[in-house]
C-alpha cells in the first residue's frame, strides 16, 4: 500500500476531529481569537517537526518562487480557517463540514485550469458526486 493513502486517511480523520473540537471550543469565543490560538498551536507543532526531522536545514534552498507560493498558500489557509470557524459558530458541523469539503471538487477544477492536470471521466464523476452529496447533506 502506498503511504500517501495512509497519510490521506489520517488527514481526513484529523480534519473530522478538527470540526468537532472546534465546534466545542468556540462556544462564546470570538472566532478570530480562536483562529489565532489554533494557529499558534499549529505553528509550534509544525516548527517542532521541521526541527526534529531536519527540514530546517534545507531552508536556504528555497527559491523566491517557493517562498511566494508557500506564502500565498499560508494566506489561503489562514482565510479558510477564519471563515471555517465563523461558519462553525453559526451553523451545524453536519452542514459546515460538507460545504468545506467542496474544496476537493474546487481543487480538482483549479488543478485542471492552472496546473494542466487531466480531467478524466473518473475524476469528473467523483467531483460531481462530491458536489451532489454536499447538496443532499445541506438542503
Amino acid at each position: 500500500m502506498n503511504m500517501w493513502w495512509i497519510y490521506a486517511l489520517l488527514s481526513a480523520l484529523f480534519a473530522a476531529l478538527t470540526a468537532i473540537f472546534a465546534k466545542l471550543g468556540i462556544k462564546g469565543v470570538d472566532t478570530d481569537l480562536a483562529t489565532a490560538i489554533r494557529t499558534a498551536v499549529i505553528l509550534v507543532i509544525a516548527w517542532g517537526i521541521a526541527f526534529f526531522r531536519g527540514g530546517v536545514s534545507t531552508i536556504s534552498t528555497l527559491s523566491r518562487e517557493n517562498l511566494l507560493f508557500l506564502t500565498l498558500s499560508g494566506m489561503a489557509t489562514g482565510l479558510s480557517w477564519i471563515f471555517y470557524f465563523k461558519a462553525l459558530q453559526l451553523g451545524k458541523v453536519s452542514q459546515v463540514a460538507p460545504v468545506d469539503k467542496l474544496s476537493v471538487a474546487l481543487a480538482i477544477l483549479l488543478s485542471v485550469l492552472f496546473l494542466g492536470e487531466a480531467l478524466t471521466w473518473k475524476t469528473g464523476v467523483g467531483a460531481f458526486l462530491i458536489i451532489a452529496g454536499t447538496l443532499v447533506l445541506i438542503l
